[in-house]
């Protein structure tokens, strides 16, 4: 059976397909076809870049469409917030209609629980044969944090039981987005920008932001439903920074009582980590406390719930290489043309083969410079028009990291950006360096892809095994997808961008 997994209708609409073997065929984010940032629905040119894969397909098609979430459930949910049913996403096959707009008409479908989505993306992508899982995001139906024990069976096949659980109102994602709003930013989008703030603010005021706040820390319940955010008078009279730093405190110490609870029912110490939450790096550097071996998924927010629910219609581990899964720009990756605009201009953009899923450019749609120049950070933020005080990130040849950054214990592998590091030199590599001396550190091993050619000649060049990494788009716009965009940013940024 070949199946199409989709997450749309709400927030960051994806497809991913696997096929009969436990292939991910494809994996890829509708915003990025669209060019609109979190685009809900399922862009139709997203659509023609699966239809081609047929032909990897066994039988020549899809046979059956999973759906993220389930859709009375979420209805019922909106009801009770006062959001009102949407009463033509009722059913599995109202939605499925609208999004696919008459592709693969002879298909099956089915739909599967949005925390179950999570968990299934992350564990049957993962490394273990058991796991402890866990959920942190805004909201699902009802669920907002949940734990999970995970396990194959003697057939190989998934098997998931639900340890613990918290439900909206009571929400960290919430929580976070109510923050992002208050500190002049926009909710659903901009909290990774929250994050970046807090390095330059105040942390002491968290005990009184969880004064307000909170009402038990251990079950993570909260005081008022934050689904509307906060007023402006809350924490009136601090800067913005401070309440960011005070608010990235406290949700580090929740997320500690949620990953204490999770250990402490001994279901595993390896652990999986999913859900929007999971994409605040700083926060993850401490699950090392927690946990012996680490594995969040690329995409761990709901795009890349259609991958988990691909996975749930499955039923068994699928076959995890890397996160280019994406529209494909063929060609050889442009190592020498990059390399020499590097040592010249110091500043160079790649699309090249296919595009990361997930929201981290990991060296296919990337914007990359030489790290130690004082003043490269400032000109990269000016190119992507972001605010000066943004850090970016290193992606450095593995095998020389240790010496350059304290690597945080317990991760499976640090080859997608989600955990932070203090840079043993910030004063030589500056513009790879925020204003807390840590990095968001994207390690790369021997594996062969084209950022690995590309540090090993940059390294062989320069004696420096890094490059700053960030993503080839500005603040605001999707990531680079195909040739066009890549000669649109071209056009107006002027940098050049190889293929």
């Amino acid at each position: 059976m070949n199946i199409l997994g989709i997450s749309a209708g709400y927030h960051d609409a994806a497809v991913s397909v696997v096929n009969s073997k436990g292939d991910i065929l494809f994996a890829g984010h509708s915003e990025r076809y669209s060019k609109h940032k979190n685009d809900a629905n399922i862009h139709q040119d997203l659509i023609w870049d699966v239809v081609p894969l047929w032909d990897a397909c066994a039988t020549g098609g899809i046979d059956h469409v999973a759906y993220y979430e389930t859709p009375w459930k979420k209805q019922l949910r909106q009801l009770y917030s006062g959001q009102g049913i949407e009463w033509n996403k009722l059913t599995t096959k109202q939605i499925l209609k609208q999004q696919l707009k008459g592709f693969f008409p002879s298909a099956s479908h089915s739909c599967h629980g949005h925390h179950l989505t999570h968990v299934a993306s992350g564990f049957q992508t993962s490394p273990f044969d058991r796991a402890t899982v866990v959920v942190i995001d805004a909201i699902g139906e009802w669920d907002t944090i949940t734990i999970w024990g995970a396990e194959y069976d003697k057939s190989g096949r998934a098997r998931y039981k639900r340890l613990w659980g918290q439900q909206y109102p009571h929400s960290l994602g919430l929580f976070y987005s109510a923050i992002t709003k208050r500190v002049g930013l926009h909710p659903l989008d901009e909290e990774y920008i929250t994050m970046g703030m807090a390095a330059y603010g105040d942390d002491h005021y968290h005990d009184l932001m969880e004064a307000v706040l909170i009402s038990d820390a251990g079950t993570v319940e909260f005081k008022q439903n934050l689904h509307a955010g906060v007023d402006d008078t809350f924490m009136g009279g601090l800067d913005h920074v401070d309440i960011a730093a005070a608010a990235q405190r406290l949700l580090q110490r929740l997320i500690g009582n949620v990953m204490r609870r999770a250990r402490d029912f001994k279901w595993s110490t390896n652990l999986v980590y999913q859900g929007g939450v999971a994409l605040n790096c700083l926060a993850n550097t401490r699950l090392g406390r927690f946990f012996d071996d680490i594995w969040i998924m690329p995409c761990p927010g709901d795009a890349g719930s259609s991958l988990g629910a691909a996975a749930l219609a499955y039923g068994k581990r699928l076959h995890w290489n890397n996160a280019y899964l994406g529209h494909n720009i063929p060609g050889t990756y442009p190592v020498d043309d990059i390399v020499h605009s590097l040592l010249h201009d110091r500043i160079v953009g790649v699309a090249s083969g296919r595009a990361e899923f997930g929201p981290r450019a990991l060296g296919n749609r990337s914007l990359l410079a030489d790290p130690r120049g004082t003043k490269i950070k400032s000109q990269v933020n000016a190119i992507k028009r972001r605010q000066q005080f943004r850090p970016f990130a290193p992606v450095i040849l593995a095998e020389y990291a240790d010496a350059y950054f304290n690597m945080p214990s317990g991760w499976h592998t640090h080859s997608y950006m989600q955990s932070v590091a203090h840079c043993c030199r910030p004063d030589l590599y500056p513009a790879i360096c925020h204003v807390d001396g840590t990095s968001r550190v994207q390690t790369v091993t021997k594996d062969g892809s084209g950022i690995r050619q590309l540090l090993e000649a940059w390294y062989a060049e320069t004696g420096c095994p890094m490059l700053l990494n960030t993503s080839l788009n500005i603040r605001g716009e999707p990531m680079v997808n195909d040739r066009a965009d890549a000669d649109r940013f071209e056009m107006l940024y002027g940098v050049t961008v190889y293929s």
